[in-house]
């Protein structure tokens, strides 16, 4: 039997100001998976993790959580004020005081644990998200996730830290969803792919995301071959249903709608 989702929509839309944003998106993510939504600007994937998050109103279907689930999250970007003289431990205690152990521990875990005394406005790009990483780890998250979370970051800088997304994973158990244009890094990195427009155009594993004629139409022909630059090296098993109702096998792991106008 497959493990219950951690979070589960339904026909979920969304509206801004009376104009669609997201189309009756059905959507699961089960224990320890990894997931990576990709999508061009402006198809509504910051708003689906807003939604999911609890910070967007449906304008129609729902949003099912296990119960007591523990959500963490890194957002695309977080602005500080350079003369804030605030250091890397002292902001991990805000707004509630966290233990120098726990601290330490949240930041060993996303692979920065010796700048807990160094000042946030000295960090470099990478650090600073490893620490935004920490900050979302502390909460123990039985699901992390990441808007655009190596945003700013140099595509080695970006691989390490997907590295060290998968790494944090493998020790934690907690589940991952990611959005993402770092394409060429991350959709290797995942269990699944999720291409998202409005609605969601298709979905599967990342070779066969990919090779879809929806992906490539968004995304343009030159991406084949980009899944090269880091190989997922599966160390663990996922129920066959994963939420949507049927096997997942390697031959009906994409789906493609038939609505495509919104993706020409």
């Amino acid at each position: 039997m497959s493990a219950a989702p951690l979070i589960q929509t339904k026909g979920l839309s969304v509206r801004y100001g009376g104009a669609p944003v997201l189309d009756r998106v059905d959507f699961s993510i089960a224990p320890g998976e990894i997931v990576t939504i990709v999508g061009p600007n402006g198809s509504g994937k910051s708003t689906f993790l807003r939604a999911l998050l609890g910070g967007v109103r449906p304008a129609a279907g729902h949003i099912t959580r296990r119960a007591g689930l523990r959500l963490g999250y890194v957002p695309q970007r977080l602005v500080l004020d350079a003369g804030l003289p605030i250091t890397v431990a002292r902001f991990l205690s805000l707004p509630r005081r966290v233990p120098k152990s726990e601290a330490r521990a949240a930041l060993e875990r996303a692979g920065v644990p010796d700048i807990g005394d160094q000042a946030m406005a000295d960090l470099s790009g990478g650090q600073f998200q490893r620490v935004l990483l920490a900050r979302a780890l502390l909460s123990k998250p039985d699901l992390l996730m990441l808007d655009e979370g190596a945003a700013g970051l140099d595509q080695p800088g970006a691989a390490a830290f997907y590295r060290r997304i998968e790494d944090m994973r493998r020790e934690t158990g907690c589940a991952v969803l990611m959005v993402s244009h770092d394409l060429h890094v991350v959709m290797s990195a995942s269990d699944r792919v999720i291409c998202l427009n409005g609605h969601i155009c298709c979905e599967g594993t990342p070779q066969v995301v990919a090779d879809a004629p929806v992906y490539r139409a968004l995304f343009g022909e030159g991406t084949q071959g980009a899944l090269a630059l880091y190989q997922h090296h599966h160390d663990h098993v996922h129920g066959e249903d994963c939420g949507h109702g049927q096997a997942q096998t390697p031959q009906s792991q994409a789906r493609n709608t038939a609505d495509n106008k919104a993706d020409a």
